[in-house]
C-alpha cells in the first residue's frame, strides 16, 4: 500500500507541478472547448491521454524505445501550441467542441508527454523487479490528477459563460490565445537543433 501511496504522489506532483506546469497548460486548451454536458467526452478525453502517455512510459521504461530528451522537451509545447492553435481556428464552427479532434490529441500526443518523464521514472524504479505494477499506479494518479484538473477548467467555464456571461467562443479563444502566449517562448527555449 506504501508504494501505491508513493507512486500516487509522484503521478500528482508530476501533473500539478507549477514549475513544469506543461500538463495544466495541455490540458487547458483540450477541455476549454467542452461544457459540462460534455462530461462523457471529458472522461474519454483523460483516459486517452493517459493510456498515451502510459504505453510510452512503459515502453522507454522498459528500454524497447528511446527517444532524445530535447526532442521530447520540444514536442511537449509544441503539442500544447497545435491542441490551442486548433481551437482558435475551429471556434468559429457551430459544434466545435463536439468534434473527435481532441480525443485524437489526447491519445497521440499523450505517446509525446509520456517520453518525457519516461527518464524520472527509470530513475526512480531502477532497483525494482517489478515495473509493471508501479507503472500503473503511477497512470492511477495521473488520471486521477488530470481529472481535477478537467473540473476546475468545467467549472471555471461554467462561471465565465455562465455566470459572467462570456461567449463561449471568446472564452475558447482568450485562453487558448493566453496558452499560446506562454509556449511559444517554451518553443524558442527548448529548440532541439
Amino acid at each position: 500500500m506504501d508504494d501505491f501511496i508513493l507512486f500516487l504522489k509522484l503521478a500528482f506532483d508530476h501533473v500539478l507541478d507549477w514549475n513544469a506546469y506543461d500538463h495544466i497548460l495541455f490540458f487547458i486548451v483540450l477541455a476549454v472547448v467542452y461544457h459540462f454536458k460534455d462530461w462523457k467526452k471529458t472522461l474519454w478525453l483523460i483516459t486517452l491521454f493517459t493510456l498515451g502517455h502510459t504505453v510510452t512510459l512503459a515502453l522507454a521504461t522498459f528500454d524497447i524505445v528511446s527517444v532524445s530528451s530535447k526532442l521530447i522537451e520540444f514536442l511537449i509545447p509544441l503539442t500544447i501550441f497545435i491542441t490551442a492553435a486548433v481551437n482558435i481556428f475551429t471556434v468559429k464552427k457551430k459544434k466545435f467542441h463536439q468534434s473527435n479532434v481532441n480525443l485524437f490529441f489526447a491519445f497521440f500526443f499523450g505517446l509525446i508527454h509520456g517520453l518525457g518523464l519516461s527518464g524520472f521514472l527509470k530513475m526512480v524504479l531502477i532497483d525494482s523487479e517489478n515495473k509493471t505494477l508501479p507503472i500503473l499506479e503511477f497512470a492511477f494518479g495521473v488520471e486521477l490528477a488530470q481529472t481535477l484538473i478537467v473540473l476546475l477548467i468545467l467549472i471555471a467555464g461554467f462561471v465565465a459563460v455562465n455566470l459572467l456571461k462570456i461567449a463561449k467562443r471568446d472564452w475558447v479563444l482568450v485562453l487558448s490565445s493566453i496558452v499560446i502566449g506562454i509556449v511559444i517562448p517554451m518553443l524558442f527555449e527548448r529548440k532541439f537543433w
